[in-house]
């Protein structure tokens, strides 16, 4: 039996939490390096010059730069993304007249993913604005954008945004974000459940009995298609983030024709080799514990 729709909201919304944190401590340097490329595109020769000039300048703690925000964005966005991941399964099914707990296909969640993705989008910017400022400090200081000497804490950041821009400063790139997530989660989800449903045919079993290695290739599956389609967008949205920084920043339109024009193509797709380093492990980490904490809780309260 079906636990109560409040109950269910609860397993869902803390199970996406813990995916978040497994998420974050299992993909952190790479985030940080991903996010240093995208705004500074020329700064660096590639992944690992990025990777070892952080590290040799700043030290490890470069590297786990905005790891409290971080931990902040990913549990918020994760745990609005499952939540609300279970409710728009429910509208999925009422648009396409099934019954209350009816099998979805695999592209009927990817719609109820990327319908998810705007209610989490809300949660995710402004504490992404602040992880992007803190991981680009130190290149904003370097390129003599900023004064230098400024100190980076997770509350400097945020006073510094109130200060400036009101509260309304912390959805700078929520319009990006949306652009982002909308695309970028339908094919997040949609290629997770392509992938189990790949798995558990070959296996001869249920989706559920695949197992801990296929599970998290899924997850890793789904975060490189997300990915791979939506990087440009992302590496916009970085740009209008950490550059208002130093003042206003042009909208998503202006600030992508920006690059086109002046930079190329090219840089649309700086650091993308850390995000897919990233993906697997990270991802695989994310649905790994999301599935396995929402299945003990789930158990506890069918029990």
């Amino acid at each position: 039996m079906a636990p109560h729709p409040i109950i269910q909201a609860i397993i869902d919304f803390s199970a996406g939490a813990m995916g978040g944190t497994a998420c974050v401590f299992s993909g952190q340097p790479f985030d940080t390096a991903k996010v240093k490329m995208q705004t500074f595109p020329f700064m660096y020769r590639g992944f690992v010059h990025c990777f070892l000039s952080t590290y040799r300048q700043v030290g490890l703690r470069g590297l786990y730069q905005g790891t409290t925000p971080a931990l902040l964005a990913n549990i918020s966005e994760n745990a609005v993304l499952f939540l609300s991941y279970g409710c728009c399964q429910d509208v999925i099914r009422y648009i396409s007249r099934m019954d209350r707990g009816a099998s979805l296909s695999d592209i009927q969640k990817a719609c109820a993913g990327s319908l998810a993705s705007i209610f989490s989008s809300l949660a995710l910017c402004p504490t992404e604005l602040v992880k992007c400022r803190l991981q680009a400090m130190h290149e904003m200081e370097a390129s003599g954008k900023i004064a230098r000497g400024q100190r980076s804490t997770v509350w400097t950041v945020v006073r510094t945004v109130l200060r400036n821009n009101g509260p309304s400063g912390f959805y700078q790139g929520l319009t990006t974000t949306i652009v982002r997530e909308v695309p970028g989660y339908f094919c997040f989800f949609g290629a997770y459940e392509v992938s189990r449903s790949t798995f558990a045919k070959y296996m001869g079993t249920d989706k559920e009995g695949i197992g801990t290695l296929p599970l998290m290739f899924s997850g890793g599956f789904g975060g490189a298609c997300l990915w791979l389609v939506v990087y440009p967008i992302d590496c916009v949205k970085s740009r209008i983030q950490v550059h208002s920084l130093a003042g206003r920043q042009e909208g998503f339109v202006k600030t992508f024709t920006g690059i086109i024009r002046n930079e190329g193509v090219m840089p649309l797709y700086s650091g993308l080799t850390p995000t897919m380093i990233r993906t697997f492990p990270a991802n695989g980490a994310l649905f790994l514990a999301y599935e396995l904490s929402r299945k003990m809780m789930m158990e506890r309260f069918n029990g």
